[in-house]
């Protein structure tokens, strides 16, 4: 049966060994060696397994120290323990099998070496040769192991694969493609671009500054009174056109003036009238404000009068009613006479005896007619209220029994729906209750979290401004120093080009020259040379020295004339040789000046032993500032020669000077030395900025670190701040939105217990009205029927119950009357006088009850008949609130009908005062652009011809005619002397298309004007070949430039088609890979901007499966974790390496998703060794080697080593 090691075919390419000396906790030099497939490093936690793949990472040249878990580089170096002192450097060694020759060497085994000391020195090696970090990149970059370490996946770097820009995704796919030395290659010529256009641009400035030389020499050929004329002629046309250009260009801003005046009159008076709208607007919508309330109120007034009318018309009827009733007269008694009483009671007290006997038969007597009261009382109510009833009835009646009982039903369902919202308001107070509390509750435990990340918050903040300050100076002082070197630099390269041009203007081809170059005996080198003239004096000395500026020095007269001799004897030329001698001693100035005149030799400084040589030639030569003070010099001392500083030279009867002079050689030699000192100064500021400037950016680089710190930490604080303020916000809401609820709810239900009481009670007086309406019809005359017979019954009551009254009284009177005789005959006597009076008083009271109900009577019908007219009144007024409404109404309709008239006026001007704003403003800009031209060409023409405006326009202006030339003038006076009929020439009026083209003939000829001197010519020629030799060198460099930028545009053309051909290939790979570790979920790579495929990046979409999510933010932590997998995976089957390190990646996964991870490794291992750093006892039985690392007691990490295809070691040695 075949094993799994005879399943799988090794890679050929792998890692050997790797050997740790000081390397972080491997203090002593532990060897590692490795073997193809997947080898796993285990562990417990800080034993120093991450150390190796650290050690990894570093020999291959990681530059980061926080890639490496340090704050800086040398951390990489063995601290030290309680136990072990620290070491001085650290050193790995990694060998690679080579044995394909996969990597760009001739060796089948390659070490790669790297060293760190305690200084921060660090070397290089391959196979013991030492290196460069370039070479060990480049090296490694071509078996897919490149600057980014894709293939070295270290604890936490899943996550930050996922959370990364898409740039640093694309970084990884074109690692493992191989782009970088594409990159390397494109970098390279992008560098020598940059560091070529510095060499064009001196060659530009040189071709420059030969240019500028070049047109003084080529103006000296022309000197004659052509010159002069054309020079007259083309300043006349100049100043006639540019009078004409002023003319016209003042015109036009004129006319721009007055048509920008019209405009803004016309923006006022919009203004106004938008204004004017405006203000009527605000009247408008004023009188609408205040006639729409009492629009409002006189309907609402209407609708309360027309109620009221209605209530006054059933008073009406119910007042007409019961004065009706009250109209009927009732009973006034049944009482004894109270006469007859008096007599009885004189028969009474003779009739004492008969009445003890009978006091027992009257108090039964009594008895029975208190219980007939006490009926005919109950009766007799009954009767007034079913009288009252009747009323109502047929109040009801008139309004309709249907519209009573459908108010009847209404308020019945309506007190079935009272009571079922009142249940429902009690269950939602409860339930409000509780969401109050639960987010009070709430609110105070996260109050509590609040308070201690305030406390922080401060400290955060003040932390942050601080470095942001320090930041934004550090920034302000790079950009300062970057704007001052970079002005140096260009000001060293001009003033380099300008030396350097200015050194070839010095080279000549006169004799002179020949003698400089073959160096004959004795000389000295060129006059210019050794002469020092203070400043502003080189033209005065060139004049007076003359055709001796321009000599070259000797040491004797005999090395002079021999120099002259070899000149001859070669033809080399002429040349003027100047010595020293013992004859000229005494030379020098003699002699007092004048004030403002100064001896020529004063102003020039020359060794000792040329002093008395330009002492001669200096001798009896003053200078001065300019012609006139020379003219008055020359007049009182008439045997000098005196020169101006301009380099005008006079004497008594002649005068040398003019001017388009070329410069010789001491103004050349002076700009020299000049330029070499302002050289030398910006040189050594340039090398002051580059110093603080480096000094700058590591400012810089420190300041930025630390504002990227403060900031995330308050970035941080921000987030936890914001989802606890957001908390609170949320709590809060609530328990405000639960106690409002309450309340509210609270409230209804009050509102609703009391309307429900008030709704049962207006309920059954409907409901008694109903049944009494309904048993009270009749199919007669309902209404009269009705009343009457409850007016009888009530009148019948009234008469029994007086009755009932009045026999209870006279059987109460009988027992009284009967006891009293009984007991006293005196007694007897007065009951009866007694019963007499209360009869007297009983008939009163009936008397004084029918005058009430008299009275009552006469007040009902008072009360309709005040209600009648009030009803009367209330038409009238009804009526009128009526009228006052619709006259209301009618005004609101048609003010607000002006509104919208007045608003659409308004948005029309608000647009016209909007478009003529713009005119305004187009106005005033040309205005001020054409201000500008004029002031740009009232500049122009003071510094090109110095000549005043108004002169200008008065002398030349477009209706001054143009006078005849000069030539004309002359053309003239030739004909008049040859005899001929000429008239002379007449002034000319001005045409513009004619002193242009004078103009440009007048510049066509000056251009065609050349110097006639031979030497100049010579100066000229050497010049112009010396141009042209710059000019094509310059042409080479454009050219050289153009060859880079193609091997750039083709560096590019070909990073394309391997990024696009990786790309696609990944792509790919990962949609299978990702549904491989996520069954039945989809995932696919997009890029950010195919349009550009140099530089766009790679996004990443997953979907696992059951989820409709796409972005990772929303993954779970092992999902992103499978999801970083699956693209690292990709890019490995797509482009795959000779091997790959995993520090922990499996350590969020489950067991399922565990499994599915080492089915990957084992199909990776076939093409590619791993190097596992785990945990997981899974990952550890695919392992065809196991390392085991641990941590000595002195802080040192050991290592052991197990082969699990067998049961012999590996190899460790520590």
């Amino acid at each position: 049966m075949a094993t799994r090691a005879d399943r799988v075919t090794w890679p050929t390419v792998h890692l050997k060994s790797l050997t740790l000396k000081g390397f972080k906790s491997f203090a002593s030099a532990t060897t590692l060696r490795f073997e193809p497939g997947i080898t796993c490093v285990v562990g417990p936690n800080g034993s120093g397994k991450s150390n190796v793949v650290d050690a990894l990472t570093w020999v291959m040249g990681e530059q980061g120290a926080k890639a490496l878990r340090g704050g800086k580089m040398q951390d990489v170096i063995f601290a030290g323990t309680a136990g072990r002192a620290p070491l001085g450097r650290a050193e790995v060694t990694l060998t690679i099998d080579n044995s394909d020759g996969a990597l760009p060497i001739e060796y089948s085994e390659v070490s790669i070496t790297r060293r760190m000391f305690r200084d921060g020195a660090g070397e290089y090696e391959i196979n013991g040769n030492s290196c460069r970090l370039m070479d060990v990149q480049e090296l490694l970059s071509d078996s897919g192991i490149g600057r980014e370490m894709h293939v070295i996946v270290g604890q936490g770097q899943l996550s930050a694969i996922l959370e990364s820009r898409p740039e640093d995704r694309r970084a990884f796919i074109e690692e493992a493609a191989g782009v970088l030395k594409h990159r390397r290659r494109k970098e390279k010529a992008v560098r020598k671009l940059d560091a070529m256009q510095a060499n064009l641009a001196r060659l530009t400035d040189l071709t420059t500054e030969l240019r500028r030389q070049l047109k003084p020499l080529g103006r000296q050929a022309e000197v004659a009174r052509r010159a002069a004329t054309v020079q007259s002629e083309l300043r006349d046309a100049r100043l006639r056109l540019a009078a004409d250009d002023l003319v016209s260009r003042r015109r036009d801003l004129d006319g721009q003036q007055s048509k920008e005046a019209y405009a803004r009159e016309q923006q006022i008076n919009v203004q106004a009238e938008l204004d004017a709208a405006n203000a009527a607007l605000a009247q408008q919508e004023f009188e609408l404000s205040k006639l729409t309330p009492g629009a409002e109120a006189a309907a609402q007034s209407w609708f309360q009068l027309s109620a009221l009318t209605e209530r006054v018309n059933a008073t009406i009827r119910i007042a007409r009613d019961r004065a009706r009733n009250l109209t009927i007269e009732q009973p006034t008694g049944s009482g004894r006479d109270p006469e007859q009483l008096e007599r009885e009671a004189d028969r009474v007290e003779a009739e004492e005896a008969e009445l003890v006997a009978a006091v027992e038969m009257a108090a039964e007597t009594l008895e029975a007619a208190r219980e007939q009261l006490h009926e005919r009382e109950q009766a007799a109510k009954a009767a007034e209220q079913a009288h009252l009833a009747a009323v109502r009835a047929i109040a009801d009646r008139r309004e309709g029994l249907a519209r009573l009982s459908g108010q009847v039903d209404s308020l019945r369902i309506r007190a079935q729906s009272v009571d079922g919202e009142i249940q429902r308001l009690s269950t939602a107070i409860a339930e409000a209750r509780q969401r109050g509390e639960a987010a009070d509750a709430e609110f105070e435990s996260v109050q509590a979290e609040l308070s201690e990340l305030d406390a922080g918050e401060e400290g955060l903040d003040a932390q942050y401004e601080h470095a942001a300050q320090a930041l934004e100076l550090a920034d302000q002082r790079v950009t300062e120093l970057r704007e001052r070197d970079r002005e140096a630099g260009k000001r060293v390269a001009s003033l380099a080009a300008r030396v350097e041009a200015l050194t070839m203007g010095l080279q000549r081809r006169d004799g002179a020259a020949w003698l400089l170059e073959h160096r004959a005996e004795g000389l000295l080198g060129p006059l210019s040379g050794q002469l020092r003239v203070d400043s502003g004096f080189e033209a005065a000395v060139a004049a007076a020295l003359g055709p001796l500026a321009d000599a070259v020095t000797a040491d004797t007269g005999s090395s002079a004339h021999g120099a002259v001799r070899a000149l001859k004897e070669a033809d080399g030329g002429r040349a003027a040789v100047v010595y020293s001698d013992a004859a000229q001693a005494n030379s020098g100035p003699s002699g007092e000046l004048p004030g403002g005149a100064r001896w020529l030799l004063d102003v020039i400084d020359c060794p000792a032993s040329l002093r008395a040589a330009v002492a001669a030639l200096t001798t009896g030569v003053a200078v001065v500032e300019n012609l006139s003070a020379a003219r008055e010099l020359v007049a009182v001392r008439p045997e000098l020669r005196v020169v101006t500083r301009d380099g005008d030279l006079t004497g008594s009867g002649w005068v040398l000077g003019g001017s388009d002079r070329a410069p010789s050689q001491l103004e050349v030699q002076a700009e020299i030395d000049a330029a070499q000192q302002e050289l030398a100064s910006w040189q050594r500021q340039s090398e002051e900025f580059e110093a603080a400037l480096a000094g700058a950016l590591a400012e810089q680089a420190d300041r930025k670190e630390a504002v990227d710190h403060a900031l995330l930490a308050l970035h941080e604080s921000d987030q936890a701040l914001v989802s606890i303020y957001d908390r609170l916000g949320r709590l809060g809401q609530t328990a405000r939105a639960a106690q409002k609820d309450c309340e509210r709810l609270l409230a209804q239900r009050d509102d609703t217990e009391a309307g429900r009481a008030e709704t049962l009670e207006k309920l059954a007086e409907l409901e008694d009205r109903l049944r009494h309406a309904e048993l009270e019809q009749s199919d007669m005359d309902p209404e009269a029927a009705g009343t009457e017979t409850a007016g009888y019954a009530r009148e019948e009551a009234a008469a029994a119950l007086a009755e009932a009254r009045s026999m209870e009284v006279e059987a109460r009177l009988a027992v009284r009357t009967a006891e009293e005789r009984a007991e006293s005959v005196r007694g007897k006597a007065d009951s009866l006088r007694r019963a007499a009076r209360a009869e007297r008083e009983n008939r009163a009271r009936a008397e004084r009850a029918q005058a009430a109900r008299r009275q009552a009577a006469a007040v009902a019908a008072v009360v309709a008949d005040s209600a009648e007219r009030v009803a009367a009144e209330l038409e009238q007024v009804v009526a009128q609130a009526g009228a006052r409404r619709d006259d209301l109404v009618r005004r609101r309709t048609e003010c607000a009908a002006q509104v919208d008239q007045t608003k659409e006026r308004a948005r029309a001007l608000t647009t016209q005062l909007a478009q003529l704003t713009d005119a305004v403003h187009r106005d005033e800009v040309a205005r001020a652009q054409a201000a500008l031209r004029i002031e740009q060409l009232e500049t122009t023409i003071s510094e090109q011809f110095g000549i005043a405006l108004d002169d200008l326009i008065d002398e030349y202006g477009p209706d001054v005619p143009m006078p005849p030339t000069a030539l004309e003038m002359m053309e003239y006076e030739q004909a008049k002397e040859r005899g001929e009929a000429v008239s002379p020439p007449q002034p000319m009026p001005y045409d513009r298309a004619t002193q242009e083209r004078r103009a440009k003939r007048a510049e066509k000829d000056l251009t065609t004007l050349g110097k006639v001197n031979p030497l100049a010519l010579e100066e000229f020629a050497a010049l112009e070949e010396r141009y042209n030799f710059l000019a094509t060198q310059l042409e080479d460099v454009k050219k050289a430039r153009q060859d880079l930028l193609d091997v750039v545009a083709e560096v590019d053309a070909r990073i394309l088609q391997v990024f696009t051909e990786a790309y696609e290939d990944v792509a790919r790979e990962f949609v299978g890979v990702f549904s491989r570790l996520f069954p039945g979920g989809e995932g696919r790579l997009l890029l950010t901007d195919p349009s550009d495929m140099l530089a766009t990046g790679v996004e990443v979409e997953a979907r696992p499966p059951g989820k409709k999510v796409k972005r990772l933010s929303l993954l779970s932590g092992g999902e992103k974790s499978l999801t970083a997998v699956a693209l690292l995976v990709a890019i490995f089957r797509a482009r795959p390496s000779p091997f790959y390190v995993m520090d922990e990646v499996e350590a969020a996964l489950d067991d399922t998703n565990l499994r599915r991870l080492i089915g990957l490794f084992e199909q990776l291992r076939e093409k590619s060794q791993l190097i596992v750093i785990t945990h997981q006892k899974p990952t550890m039985e695919i392992a065809d080697a196991l390392y085991g690392v641990s941590m000595r007691g002195d802080g040192i990490t050991q290592v052991i080593s197990q082969r699990m295809r067998g049961e012999n070691l590996v190899g460790a040695t520590t």
